[in-house]
C-alpha cells in the first residue's frame, strides 16, 4: 500500500511510530503537512498538490488532525476520500467527535451513559440551567478543548456562575457537566481499532488536580477492562463512525460513563503503559480493510 499520514510534525512520537510500523510491514508511507496540501475541485476531477507537486496514487490516509486545524484538515481528508483513498477516520467522523456537544448528543441518542450535561446561551437562563444539572461541583469545558485544556472545576454554585460568565464574555462555546466524585481523579483510555479494544490504560490525575491527562502530569498504567467497559468503548467508537479512536471512560457508581471520543489519540502514553504495538495494530487494520474493499470492487 501507499499510505499518507497527515501530520503537522513528522518528528512527533505518534507520527514516527506509524511510519515505522508501516515500513516494517512493507508499505510505502509519506508524511504530509495538511496545511501544505491544497486542492482543485471540479466534477470528476479532484486534485491535490503539496509543495508544488501533484499527490496521487495513495491507497490510504491516516489523519492526525489537531483541534486547531479542524476545518482545513478535514477538508484535506475529504479531498483524499473523493480521490478514492481509504481512511479509518473519515472527515465527517472527525467532525462528529471533535464537537463535544454534538458527540454527547449522538452518544446519548444511542443509549450510551455519560456525565449529565447542560448547554445554554442566554445569561438569563444560567440559574435554571444549573438547577437542571444539580448541585456542584460542576465541570465546565470548552466545546473544542483538547488534552485537558479549557476544563475547569467549580466547587460552589457561585464559582460555576462566575466561570460561565467569564466564558460567555469570551464568546466561547462550552458545556457544563456533573462532577463524578467516585472516579477519584482517574479515567480509562480505551484504544479502539476496528471492532477491537487493542489496549487500555488507567490514567490518574496528579495531586491537587482532577484532570487525568498525561500531558497535564497524570500517570498511567495498564488496566483490564470489565465487559461493560469494553462494550461501551466499542459502542461509543461506532456511534462516532471512527475506525481508530481513543474512548475516555469514568468508573462511576452507575457503571462506565463516556467522557470523550478522540479521533486523533496519541500513541506514546498508551504504548508505554501497556507495551502494545498500537501503531502496528492500526496499520494492520488499514491493510486488511483496504484489501477487503479491493476484493469487493473486483467482484462488482
Amino acid at each position: 500500500m501507499k499510505i499518507a499520514i497527515l501530520s503537522r510534525n513528522a518528528r512527533l512520537y505518534s507520527t514516527r511510530r506509524l511510519v515505522e510500523a508501516a515500513r516494517e510491514r512493507g508499505h510505502t508511507v509519506r508524511v504530509l503537512d495538511p496545511l501544505r496540501c491544497y486542492m482543485r475541485i471540479a466534477p470528476g476531477a479532484f486534485e491535490m498538490h503539496c509543495g508544488g507537486k501533484l499527490l496521487r496514487g495513495f491507497d490510504a490516509v491516516i489523519p492526525r488532525i489537531g483541534a486547531s486545524i479542524t476545518f482545513y484538515g478535514t477538508a484535506v481528508v475529504r479531498q483524499f476520500e473523493k480521490m478514492g483513498a481509504y481512511t479509518p477516520n473519515d472527515s465527517d467522523a472527525i467532525l462528529r467527535a471533535r464537537d463535544k456537544l454534538r458527540a454527547l448528543q449522538l452518544l446519548a441518542a444511542e443509549g450510551i451513559d455519560l456525565p449529565t450535561t447542560v448547554f445554554g446561551d442566554n445569561p438569563e437562563d444560567t440559574a435554571d440551567l444549573l438547577t437542571m444539572l444539580g448541585e456542584p461541583p460542576h465541570v465546565i469545558k470548552l466545546n473544542e478543548g483538547a488534552q485537558g485544556q479549557g476544563v475547569l472545576l467549580a466547587e460552589k454554585r457561585s464559582a460555576s456562575l462566575g466561570m460561565i460568565e467569564a466564558f460567555r464574555s469570551l464568546y466561547a462555546n462550552f458545556i457544563v457537566q456533573e462532577f463524578v466524585r467516585e472516579a477519584n481523579g482517574a479515567d480509562l483510555r480505551c484504544f479502539v481499532v476496528g471492532d477491537k479494544v487493542v489496549a487500555a490504560m488507567r490514567r490518574q490525575a496528579p495531586e491537587g488536580d482532577f484532570r487525568a491527562n498525561i500531558h497535564r502530569g497524570g500517570s498511567a498504567h495498564k488496566v483490564e477492562l470489565s465487559d461493560a467497559e469494553h462494550d461501551v468503548a466499542l459502542r461509543a467508537s461506532r456511534a462516532m463512525g471512527l475506525g481508530v479512536s481513543g474512548v475516555d471512560l469514568l468508573r462511576s457508581s452507575r457503571g462506565p460513563l463516556v467522557l470523550e471520543v478522540n479521533s486523533s489519540p496519541g500513541l506514546e502514553g498508551i504504548e508505554a503503559a501497556t507495551g502494545v504495538d498500537v501503531a502496528g495494530k492500526i496499520i494492520e487494520h488499514i491493510a486488511a480493510e483496504h484489501a477487503r474493499r479491493t476484493r469487493k470492487r473486483k467482484r462488482a
